[in-house]
């Protein structure tokens, strides 16, 4: 009603229409100069602020973007929500925020609630516990969807992703190459895609240098601190336990250490360990992971942002298609 009221007194006492100022405000090409530059003057000292709701009506816009991530609290979705910010916020869009916790019910509510309440498209990294994809299908019938992460690969979505498979398979080579052949992996939950794209780099690494693959030495974790603890145990009680572990997760690894410590066992001298995700608390390690995968989330983060923006903008020409980030080997 105050923006109402004021383009009203700015058209009365620059004797133009309502329209003309709109217009002006717009900076709509019909209008001279001149006249843009008066009414655009006048409103800064009116102090107008324009309705930004009804002009998202008009556009039938809400500028606001969804994201759906498993936890906020962990530094790795945190960074890939700055660069996700950062980008949306360079084109005037907001941020709406939920988290999944890992749980197939929390993701489908949260989705379901962001298309109710109107987001022009949203961004989602998958929980761990989301075997059934329906829910995806069925909201993208009504507002984009682009994948960052944990992804779903099908034709008809956008996905950002690093290219997990290369990235396994060069720590394991790295293992290999400084005289390690008992290694074993903490992987993820089977439903994510990264989880088997992990297991075929580890695979094929060691079949590229001719070495065995000892199934004892792979295990699937479910992601609590729980389990992680049971399977280092599992591992750490073989006949022929492990020399070094590739943790999936730099949180794993934190907590396999744990039990290794308990056990007696002194980090990168008995047994070592080598991670994905490269977070910074690693620094204040005593001894951190000897090696690990630096993902960029930050990068995924922004490059997911970009291609569902191109989505809501340029409905008519866009293709859905997958971006891959390449990761990086950071030795410590």
């Amino acid at each position: 009603m105050h923006a109402s009221l004021t383009m009203k007194k700015i058209a009365k006492e620059l004797g133009v229409s309502v329209s003309t100022v709109s217009r002006a405000l717009q900076n709509h090409p019909r209008i001279g100069a001149q006249t843009t530059e008066k009414v655009q003057k006048l409103a800064r000292e009116l102090h107008y602020e324009p309705n930004s709701r009804a002009i998202n009506f008009k556009n039938k816009k809400s500028y606001n973007i969804g994201v759906v991530l498993p936890y906020l609290t962990e530094q790795y979705f945190s960074i890939a929500l700055s660069g996700i910010e950062e980008t949306l916020a360079g084109k005037g869009y907001n941020m709406v925020v939920m988290q999944s916790r890992n749980d197939y019910e929390r993701e489908l509510a949260a989705i379901s609630s962001l298309i109710r309440h109107g987001v022009d498209g949203i961004l989602v990294s998958m929980a761990s516990e989301t075997y059934n994809k329906s829910h995806f299908n069925d909201a993208t019938h009504k507002v984009p969807i682009v994948f960052f992460d944990r992804v779903l690969k099908h034709p008809k979505y956008g996905a950002v992703y690093g290219d997990i498979t290369k990235a396994a398979f060069d720590m394991v080579q790295f293992l290999i190459t400084k005289g390690h052949q008992n290694i074993a992996l903490l992987n993820g939950p089977n439903s994510l895609q990264a989880t088997t794209e992990r297991e075929k780099g580890y695979i094929d690494a060691l079949r590229y240098h001719s070495l065995a693959i000892n199934q004892q030495y792979i295990k699937n974790l479910n992601l609590t601190k729980e389990d992680t603890i049971l399977k280092i145990n599992e591992l750490l009680n073989l006949a022929t336990p492990p020399e070094v572990i590739l943790a999936f997760h730099d949180y794993i690894a934190l907590d396999a250490m744990e039990v290794c410590k308990q056990r007696g066992l002194k980090i990168n001298q008995d047994i070592s360990f080598v991670t994905f995700s490269n977070l910074s608390f690693c620094s204040y390690l005593d001894n951190p992971p000897i090696a690990t995968v630096e993902q960029f989330p930050g990068e995924l983060g922004s490059q997911a942002a970009r291609l569902l923006l191109e989505a809501i903008e340029q409905p008519e020409t866009y293709v859905p298609r997958e971006i891959v980030i390449e990761p990086k080997l950071i030795v410590r």
